[in-house]
């Protein structure tokens, strides 16, 4: 459906009247280990289950049957040889409960092999192998990309010993194949055993894909949130730190998914290094107990000399990492789904017996606590499960942040929350139920949901302060970290504009909105086996990021957005999302320096739209610039392999004209410097 306006819209902007300024951790983002996120899609090791927690050959490949997410079926190691050749050894293995033990022959090659490996003509990679064998043993590690005998690279390794040992190799195919071989055979007489093996390209930057090292730290996120999301519910932090290959594998009950433990604290920290982000890091606060995370606070702040300080120096780190921002579980208020969960009479006191033992070996972190407002019990129905209505009653049993903010007030610094809405479906509160897109719904209906759940978390927080009186004296802002708008196409343009609106809601808040963290990092890219570049949305990231500024200011105008047409609740707030200019979106802000003001402008609809601006307070310089995504479609992608269909695009700008003509569904950014 065509919106038109049918006449200028006016925007006027008071440059005298500011805002707390807008944190860097807005532009935040989340990893979890769920699916490939992490462990492919950020991490560079390209073997599964390179530490055999499944039988070789694998009769029942592990994968996900569970919830949604429940993932990944891992490639499996088959025989090369008669399949009675490899036995996996339960007494003698190097790590997690059995090792694949050879029985060789001296007249034929026997072992293991993995395909389906992805490689590049021309491109090195670098592996290492833990075996234990005769010295007399002839091991191969070989490389096939065809059918021919020179389709194929291959490393022999000798002296063995009887005790584990790792060597390493080097690689470097010929062809770009998707369906490689990496095949690990060995002749001779008595047994070899094979610990863990990895391969990764040459390139990778401690353990992490270069390509997408490069494309992420463009981005300036602020923050990263680890390693959940519902996984940390059922992770102990132990079993991902030390030598890697000495990380037993684990099944994670959670998303029902082996886990090879590869990336743990040590690497997270790398990678926030890479990126140039700072660490947030969530403690298992549903199976997990205060104990157990004060210890993982001193292992990642505490001194040299304290207990866990020295765990952390002989896994390599003596200097202590100082981790500011804890998350205190996740979702503990999912009662039908999360480990660990319970009332949130019994949570609060979890909460606080957590946040005193966290304090006690480091007092200066802040401590996040795991929130959800009326919207989000409403809309998961959790509510029902834990009180007797489905929008909790004020400060009831089901009202998961005010039990916090009433009971826990003192050992939290932001309270964390969660959305998602759904590109297909919305929450319906009447029928208590998502419910299908009305097809011919105006289509600035549809770009504004996820800024609506941002305004009405605002105006919840607003109700929360006139039951909670403390709330005045200790304001505890909100940490939205996780939020997305899930079902768009990928890698499109389509979701972006709803991103953006999204965005202008929390500057328009900036006193309550601190952080977000997005769901998740991986959503900003797209790759391929060697490149990655950032999709619309990771655009539209960087361009705020680069080019917005930081001190609100002021915007009004003459248009106010359209009235809900249903009552508050669920998804819906009482007021809709958006400045006085309907049908666009405006907001400006001052950088830091004051010497340029920002005004990012919206225009969710599918016709161009005429916006009058006005300045007050400040004369601009007369010149410019102007960044903007305007591409020809709302489907239009970009991905890695293929033509872009969406740039950000820069014109200089002479003076700023007071009537301008917005195209339909972009984003615009204009930097106009102030005189002095």
């Amino acid at each position: 459906m065509q919106e038109a306006h049918g006449q200028s819209v006016v925007a006027r902007i008071d440059v005298s009247k500011t805002s707390p300024p807008i944190s860097k951790y807005l532009y935040g983002q989340f990893v979890e280990h769920i699916g490939n996120i992490i462990n492919s899609g950020l991490w560079a090791e390209m073997l599964d289950d390179r530490k055999f927690y499944n039988a070789t050959p694998s009769v029942t490949v592990q994968s996900g049957n569970g919830p949604r997410f429940g993932r990944i079926r891992l490639r499996p190691w088959t025989v090369i040889g008669p399949a009675s050749a490899v036995v996996m050894d339960s007494h003698n293995g190097y790590v997690g409960k059995h090792s694949p033990r050879i029985s060789l022959d001296e007249s034929e090659f026997r072992g293991i092999e993995q395909s389906g490996l992805g490689i590049v003509s021309g491109k090195g990679y670098v592996g290492r192998v833990v075996l234990a064998g005769p010295p007399e043993a002839n091991v191969n590690i070989t490389l096939v990309w065809g059918p021919g005998l020179g389709d194929r690279q291959t490393i022999k390794i000798n002296r063995l010993r009887t005790a584990f040992k790792k060597f390493a190799f080097r690689l470097k195919p010929t062809a770009s194949v998707d369906n490689a071989r990496l095949q690990i055979t060995a002749i001779g007489s008595g047994n070899v055993s094979i610990g863990a093996v990895s391969l990764m390209p040459a390139d990778n930057v401690k353990g992490f894909r270069a390509e997408v090292i490069n494309v992420l730290k463009q981005l300036r996120s602020g923050v990263y949130r680890f390693p959940g999301g519902n996984f940390v519910s059922a992770h102990e932090w132990r079993d991902a730190i030390g030598d890697p290959d000495r990380r037993a594998p684990k099944f994670d009950p959670v998303w029902s998914a082996v886990q090879s433990n590869d990336v743990g604290t040590a690497e997270f920290m790398d990678f926030c290094g890479l990126v140039d982000v700072d660490p947030y890091i969530s403690v298992n606060a549903g199976s997990g107990d205060a104990w157990s995370a004060k210890e993982y606070v001193e292992y990642c702040n505490g001194a040299p000399a304290t207990p866990m300080g020295q765990l952390r120096t002989a896994n390599g780190h003596r200097e202590p990492y100082n981790v500011k921002f804890w998350g205190i579980g996740n979702e503990a208020w999912g009662f039908s789904y999360q480990f660990g969960a319970m009332k949130l009479s019994q949570f609060v006191v979890k909460h606080n017996a957590f946040a005193e033992a966290m304090r006690s070996v480091d007092p200066t972190i802040e401590l996040i606590a795991s929130g959800a407002m009326g919207d989000t019990m409403t809309g998961s129905k959790e509510s029902l499960n834990l009180g007797d209505s489905l929008i909790p009653k004020p400060l009831g049993p089901a009202d998961w942040t005010g039990g916090l903010f009433t009971h826990c007030l003192e050992n939290m610094d932001l309270i964390s929350e969660h959305f998602y809405n759904y590109g297909g479906t919305h929450y319906d509160l009447a029928k208590a139920q998502q419910v299908p897109n009305d097809p011919n719904e105006p289509l600035s209906n549809w770009m504004r949901r996820p800024a609506n759940h941002i305004r009405l978390k605002f105006e919840e927080y607003q109700d929360y302060e006139k039951l909670i009186p403390a709330l005045k004296t200790k304001p505890v802002p909100i940490c939205l970290d996780e939020w997305a708008y899930a079902g768009g196409p990928p890698n499109s343009y389509k979701v972006v504009p709803a991103y953006a609106w999204s965005f202008h809601e929390m500057f328009r808040h900036s006193d309550l909105y601190q952080m977000a963290c997005f769901t998740f990092a991986t959503a900003m890219f797209s790759a391929n086996r060697s490149e990655a570049v950032l999709n619309p949305t990771g655009l539209m990231f960087k361009m705020y990021r680069d080019h917005f500024g930081s001190i609100p200011v002021e915007v009004t105008g003459d248009s106010p957005q359209p009235k809900p047409t249903t009552p508050p609740g669920g998804e819906q707030p009482a007021v809709n999302a958006g400045s006085d200019t309907y049908p666009l979106d405006v907001v400006a802000a001052l950088t830091l320096d004051r010497k340029t003001l920002t005004v990012a402008i919206i225009n969710t609809t599918d016709v161009d739209q005429a916006l009058d601006l006005h300045f007050a307070n400040a004369t601009l310089s007369g010149r410019g610039t102007q960044w903007r995504m305007a591409p020809t479609s709302l489907l239009a992608i970009r991905q890695a392999g293929t033509k872009s269909e969406v740039e950000v695009e820069q014109t200089p700008i002479g003076p700023m004209p007071s009537a301008v003509l917005i195209p339909k569904f972009s984003i615009s950014i204009y930097e106009l410097p102030i005189k002095r």
